[in-house]
């Protein structure tokens, strides 16, 4: 199945409320359909033919310490993993931290899960971008719905509000 890419702002139909009012004046963003069942990045590679390194995930993480939850978006390559543990944990000064909650993250977000991106987030949220991320020429993310995905410059991400570039992955 063929990708048919558009720019994003012609499409705001494809993208959750939040991220469509943040796409507004990202150079380079572009929105494509897909099948919603094939919204989870190994599923979506392998069926419309985007490599992993081409894709990159937004996890949530929950933060905690002293009894205050504070939230994060780290992204990373879909062949990677977050070292939530490890750099995320002590890069946000908590006692722990995991991934959060699905139901959380929905409702948080205002994003369907599997479609979550750092677009749109609140905006006291630090979003960690992985290094290889912010240096991709062009990745493919969530749009905030199931049903299709964005693709931006990496450089878009580490430009964001709040965003920092790390090497999120141990």
């Amino acid at each position: 199945m063929t990708l048919h890419w558009v720019p994003a702002s012609d499409r705001g139909d494809l993208l959750a409320d939040p991220v469509a009012i943040a796409v507004t004046g990202i150079e380079g963003a572009e929105v494509t359909e897909i099948d919603p069942g094939l919204a989870d990045t190994a599923a979506f590679c392998e069926r419309y033919g985007v490599r992993l390194d081409e894709s990159a995930n937004c996890v949530v993480v929950a933060a905690k310490r002293g009894g205050e939850t504070r939230y994060a978006a780290c992204m990373v390559l879909a062949t990677m993993r977050v070292d939530v543990n490890g750099v995320v944990r002590r890069h946000l000064d908590a006692r722990k931290a995991s991934f959060a909650p699905m139901a959380d993250a929905v409702e948080l977000t205002g994003m369907e899960y599997g479609g979550i991106t750092p677009l749109g987030l609140p905006g006291d949220w630090p979003v960690l971008v992985d290094k290889h991320v912010a240096d991709h020429p062009r990745v493919v993310i969530g749009s905030g719905l199931r049903r299709s995905k964005l693709a931006v410059p990496g450089a878009t991400l580490a430009g964001l509000k709040g965003a920092e570039v790390l090497s999120l992955t141990t």
